[in-house]
């Protein structure tokens, strides 16, 4: 069977409800594709090339080894100027020949590939290998046209060769699995070169090589790759579950064992999926289908619960694994398009929508009932692939709708002067300082596709299948000479019950007699989602009996309060990062009576302090909306325990800022003229949270925004705080206070050092950058959904908790889990390891968020890096120097 027939899957049109959009205006919302591509193209051109990506906040590049270090997740940058390698095949598919053809020759004159740089062997394969050959696919495409890249001699595919042999040292192991990291230059040589020894990899990483490896074999017909990509796979398949025919999240790549025994469509195993089935379509090896379509019904079987996917374990697959989904499985309605499997597709998609309706963009992690689990948004591409995928098979409409309002959101809520900025937390809108080179590659080719007719292609994409990252690979490499060196580990004839196989697409006709029925499927799918949601619920007191000291009354600064805990055998610690560890040793008691209360006092700070974390306040947000920010920079900021609450304003609370004097805000204000109608700046420390409101609420202010003392602070690196009262009635206090940590609220008073005059919008989520604020759509704010659990501590054993505070006098009576504040929420991304509930964080974590090791298609939570290395001078100039074009912007788009 020909192989194309399974790349789009010509359905049938199917209709729904509602006019279809006009041809103009499709066309409007493709030329708005070009045109935010070109804002994101060159700005990382002017400000970051040759680094390997943009930091549009900051308006520079970021090179590895000069900004601080994000931990695994920059072993994606191997100072190959990444972004520009993986942008190459958009350039031609938006019709930008004559970019394309100077961005070959900048690669061909600029870019090194022997830099002594450990790097991800997955991330470099699909995002710089597989960026080389697509480039090479379009420049050979081009060069037969006629009219461009005449000159061209095969020039990338060499750098691409280049590029395979480094990557190979990776793949000598007995497993054939490849190690997950490889030096450029030494490739796997030890601890002395960060490789060689690590031991486990996940199933994505190590399944993700197929394609591209196959590509370069049989464009340069050396069978070396292709042999050693399929000797991966051939190991994963003969690994899988047997009774479940389910694969785990994490390999042992030499002895072959699961590490982690969860399976899901997410993140860890997504894209080893999707290469099964695109192998088949790339190199027409009836194997692959075959291996595919059994993995398939078994997930159809055990992980696909209409509209959700939830993962279980491999070797009990009809229990659950976890209560929440990443962002990561949104590809899997595109895969089953490709597979023709179209009913489930359009449920799934509808869920991702309306969630990303809910809350703008789809959020990392995702509970049940639809709440965000993980907040951030790095600008990911994979709901944009299934919309486009889902259009292409239907031609229903409602899928360009889908699309607009991709569009429109990552227009008013993602887009700095810079570039586009990605999502730190959905629910307040605010940035990190990071535009991943996947948000080019991918993004924008869907997007333009999803709008575009077929004269506006320059080729026929049907020709060619898409990577992971979007990459194409032409189709014609089916018919390509290739031979095996290495023996495969094929699945015998025995193993295989040809009656599972799916071979043709089914006939939308005969699956949808309805027009209707696509709505049908959607509308329940859109019921529940917008119905879910529901309220924390309130508080109990623990029933614990009632020592001499409740956890719920402790205050750190409190005298008599330490005098009871030394008593019971507690001593309190206060740790260098500014948290306390309370630590029980019953033995230490003054007596037998007084340690059983020491053990029932940590009982109940601990499950006060896992309360907390649930009932937490969500994060809020500074959104500077004068000249020249426009509403484009959004600092995340910790809410406060008193005074007004933002997120039951519909406009929040704007106005000027101004320093107060003192500074501190802990004595009468004495420029209160100033102050009058402004919200005041100032320093944490020296007295009590709710002692600086009340003063400059005294003096008239309308807000106070209070700034981190201690220097490098940020709320990327450190858990959200929300400040504590000061033990007494706060109902006085009437105006809102939220908390800055150091970094953020330098980049406030450096503009208001520029420009004098800003103003600022204090709110619970940004509104829209660049307009007047408009009135806020009832949403549901969510909250971090990471239960932490606590054992009974027996009166023999030592008990230990820790808990985050800003300064021993400024601690709240009300929240004894912190002093001056308590963390507002964990930030985890679902990019790095996924844990099961049962490896989440102990008593002992509570007060910090976790690093987890390298296993995901995207990895972990990022720091953006400290704006000293730039001076406030320097990036307001630049700034500066992109304002007419975002105010241009500012007139076609919004």
């Amino acid at each position: 069977m020909p192989a194309v027939l399974f790349l789009l899957m010509l359905l049938e049109v199917l209709c729904s409800h509602g006019q279809a959009m006009s041809r103009e205006e499709k066309h409007r919302l493709r030329n708005q594709v070009v045109e935010m591509f070109d804002h994101a193209y060159q700005n990382y051109m002017d400000h970051a090339y040759p680094a390997d990506e943009l930091m549009p906040l900051t308006c520079r590049g970021r090179v590895r080894g000069l900004e601080p270090s994000r931990g695994d997740i920059d072993d994606a940058l191997g100072k190959f100027s990444l972004t520009l390698i993986d942008t190459l095949d958009t350039l031609v598919l938006l019709n930008k020949t004559t970019e394309f053809e100077a961005a070959v020759r900048r690669v061909l004159s600029d870019v090194r590939l022997d830099n002594d740089i450990v790097v991800s062997v997955f991330e470099t394969n699909i995002r710089v290998l597989g960026g080389l050959l697509g480039g090479h696919s379009m420049a050979v495409m081009l060069k037969e046209g006629g009219q461009h890249m005449q000159w061209y001699q095969a020039e990338l595919l060499h750098m691409a060769k280049d590029l395979g042999l480094r990557l190979l040292p990776a793949f000598n192991t007995s497993s054939g699995l490849p190690y997950p990291r490889v030096n450029l230059k030494h490739g796997v040589r030890g601890p002395e070169t960060r490789t060689g020894t690590e031991t486990d990899t996940c199933t994505a990483c190590a399944g993700t090589i197929i394609l591209e490896f196959a590509a370069l074999s049989r464009f340069t017909g050396d069978p070396v790759f292709e042999d050693h990509a399929r000797r991966a796979m051939d190991f994963l398949w003969e690994k899988r579950q047997r009774n479940s025919n389910l694969v785990g999240t994490t390999i042992n790549i030499h002895s072959g064992e699961w590490v982690r025994r969860d399976s899901g469509v997410g993140a860890g195993i997504d894209s080893y999926y999707e290469y099964l089935l695109k192998a088949y379509i790339l190199l027409g090896d009836d194997l692959f289908l075959q291996r595919f379509n059994i993995h398939y019904a078994s997930i159809m079987k055990y992980i696909s619960q209409p509209p959700l996917l939830l993962d279980v374990h491999i070797h009990k697959p009809l229990l659950p694994a976890r209560t929440w989904m990443d962002s990561l499985l949104a590809f899997f309605p595109g895969l089953q398009v490709l597979k023709g499997d179209i009913r489930p597709a359009i449920e799934t998609h509808e869920m991702l929508y309306q969630v990303t309706k809910k809350h703008n963009f789809l959020p990392e992690a995702f509970t049940t009932d639809f709440r965000v689990h993980w907040a951030q948004h790095p600008l990911r591409p994979e709901f944009a692939e299934s919309t486009y995928f889902l259009y292409k098979a239907t031609g229903d409409p409602y899928y360009l709708e889908a699309g607009r309002t991709i569009l429109d959101n990552l227009n008013r809520f993602a887009r700095v002067p810079c570039g586009f900025a990605a999502m730190k937390d959905v629910r307040t809108g605010s940035h990190e300082d990071r535009m991943d080179s996947f948000f080019l590659a991918e993004m924008f080719k869907y997007l333009f596709l999803l709008f575009a007719d077929a004269e506006d292609l320059t080729f026929d994409v049907e020709d060619y299948v898409f990577t992971t990252e979007a990459h194409l690979l032409p189709l014609s490499l089916s018919t390509a000479p290739h031979s095996s060196s290495i023996p495969s580990n094929r699945t015998s004839e025995e193993e295989l019950d040809d009656s599972n196989f799916d071979w043709t697409c089914p006939n939308t006709r005969l699956l949808f007699p309805d027009p209707a029925f696509p709505h049908n499927l959607r509308d329940p799918i859109r019921s529940a989602v917008d119905k879910s949601c529901p309220r924390p619920a309130p508080y109990r007191e623990p029933g614990m009996g009632h020592p001499p000291l409740r956890a719920q009354d402790f205050m750190a600064n409190n005298p008599e309060h330490l005098e009871l805990l030394r008593r019971m055998g507690v001593s309190l610690i206060h740790l260098k990062d500014g948290r306390v560890q309370l630590v029980q040793h019953a033995t230490q008691a003054v007596s037998a009576v007084a340690a059983e209360d020491g053990v029932r006092f940590m009982q109940e700070m601990m499950e006060l302090s896992s309360q907390q974390q649930k009932e937490q306040l969500p994060p809020r947000a500074i959104q500077i909306v004068s000249h020249p920010f426009f509403g484009r920079v959004v600092l995340t900021a910790g809410p406060a325990q008193f005074g007004t609450d933002l997120s039951k304003s519909s406009t929040g609370v704007r106005g000027f800022v101004t320093v107060a004097e003192p500074y501190s805000g802990c004595a009468e204000i004495t420029n209160a003229e100033y102050v009058q109608g402004h919200i005041a700046l100032l320093q944490r420390g020296q007295c009590m949270f709710a002692e600086k409101a009340r003063h400059i609420q005294k003096a008239g202010a309308i807000g106070g925004i209070v700034i981190d003392d201690n220097e490098g602070s940020s709320s990327d690196t450190a858990p959200l705080f929300q400040m504590a009262g000061d033990g007494r009635s706060t109902e006085d206090i009437t105006l809102p206070v939220l908390f800055l940590f150091h970094k953020e609220g330098n980049i406030l008073l450096e503009a208001l050092k520029e420009y004098r005059e800003v103003e600022v919008l204090l709110s619970d989520k940004a509104r829209d950058r660049g307009v007047d604020v408009q009135e806020a759509e009832e949403d549901c704010i969510t909250k971090a959904t990471t239960p932490t659990s606590f054992e009974p501590t027996g009166q023999s054993q030592m008990s230990t908790v820790e808990l985050d505070e800003l300064a021993p006098e400024e601690v709240s009576p009300v929240t004894p889990s912190q002093e001056e504040v308590s963390p507002v929420e964990e930030d985890t991304s679902p990019a790095d390891e996924v844990r099961s509930p049962e490896e989440e964080a102990s008593p002992a974590d509570l007060a910090q968020p976790k690093e987890e090791k390298d296993s995901e298609k995207r990895e972990e939570p990022e720091s953006d890096t400290d704006s000293s290395s730039q001076s406030a001078d320097e990036l307001l100039a630049d700034w500066r120097e992109d304002l007419e074009a975002f105010q241009q912007m500012e007139k076609d788009e919004l």
